[in-house]
């Protein structure tokens, strides 16, 4: 199985997004925000990414330099335009801003609009945690559940994910969709042409599939029934409502063959730790918490719990030794591309 290493798939992210007019310091934090994705073994918000944005900056759908711009200000408030660039330019520099916002506040809540697909949500979770801050995050996305006993997809897979420092190097990660399993999946088990397990999806006449591509065209469940789809509800107000993005079907897919833009829209809530309490006192109360649901007995069959980010600590620890796997199909997709750009491909 081919693996390869997270560094020099990195390297070769930054020169492709390079050669599409992305400038270097940009090119870098998307390649980082891909490449943490695929160190964690969330294939579906990788570097499997990588092609379909290429070929929407070739065609002028994605801004490869946008101009982010503050559209307004308050004392914990802030709304960010992002100019229709790739998510991860956006949105790291939303946060960067809406650190630097709640260390003097206290809190931030920061909504985007004219975004792009972001990513994976843990990472700007990630980043609030390396500045000792909590974090709330959200985004909506194209459609992809149907409102509770519909049949046709109406609002993005809309996830939500939380952030929350330890002291150690691996912070409580709670990341989830508000449907049963992530769309990026289901699009990435198409494009392997693999089944997806009964219960996921729905297809165009609004019966249970396994069939991938017949669940792309229908609609993915949402996760736990009508709990689910309303806060799916609740996850579009904050990100397209509130921040003046797209909402619900107004959210363009870069996977369709259209000319209009997504403009997806996020939402970050940042809580500066230190004003509630001593950093180091929040830590020992998060390893306290941490040790003692471990301690919980477990069922038969189980030898350890662990607790959300944990196991993705895990496997980053193991790809950055023993490389990202990625499959034959994908290898030769990502070949192709640095082909016609002119980048050669990453060495294994």
């Amino acid at each position: 199985m081919p693996h390869y290493n997270a560094d020099h798939l990195k390297v070769f992210c930054q020169h492709i997004f390079g050669q599409l007019g992305v400038d270097f310091d940009n090119a870098y934090k998307v390649a980082d925000a891909l490449i943490q994705a695929d160190l964690e073994g969330v294939g579906s918000h990788g570097i499997s990414r990588l092609t379909i944005y290429a070929k929407r900056m070739k065609e002028e759908r994605i801004n490869p330099n946008p101009s982010v711009s503050i559209v307004k200000k308050a004392d914990s408030v802030l709304l960010v335009d992002g100019d229709n660039g790739l998510g991860q330019i956006v949105s790291v520099r939303a946060m960067e801003e809406g650190i630097a916002l709640a260390k003097k506040s206290g809190t931030a809540a920061i909504a985007v609009r004219n975004s792009n697909h972001f990513g994976a949500a843990s990472y700007y979770c990630q980043m609030a945690s390396e500045a000792g801050l909590a974090a709330l995050v959200l985004t909506n996305s194209p459609p992809g559940i149907p409102p509770w006993g519909g049949t046709k997809a109406f609002f993005g897979t809309n996830p939500i994910a939380f952030g929350f420092p330890t002291g150690t190097e691996a912070p409580v990660l709670i990341d989830l969709s508000t449907s049963v399993v992530a769309r990026g999946k289901i699009i990435l088990a198409a494009k392997q042409n693999q089944a997806i397990p009964k219960g996921w999806a729905i297809d165009e006449c609004g019966n249970e599939t396994e069939n991938a591509k017949e669940a792309l065209n229908g609609a993915v469940l949402p996760v736990g029934g009508a709990k689910g789809y309303a806060l799916a509800l609740a996850v579009e107000v904050f990100t397209g409502v509130l921040s003046g993005a797209a909402f619900g079907p107004h959210v363009h897919n870069i996977y369709d063959h259209s000319d209009q833009k997504a403009n997806v829209g996020h939402f970050f809530v940042l809580f500066d730790i230190e004003k509630f309490m001593p950093l180091n006192t929040f830590n020992l109360l998060m390893k306290q918490l941490i040790s003692e649901i471990k301690e919980t007995p477990t069922k038969a069959g189980v030898d350890e719990i662990l607790y959300p980010g944990e196991r993705r600590h895990r496997e980053w620890q193991r790809s950055s030794k023993e490389g990202i796997y990625l499959s034959d199909e994908l290898e030769q997709e990502l070949i192709q591309l640095g082909e016609e750009l002119g980048v050669a491909f990453a060495k294994k």
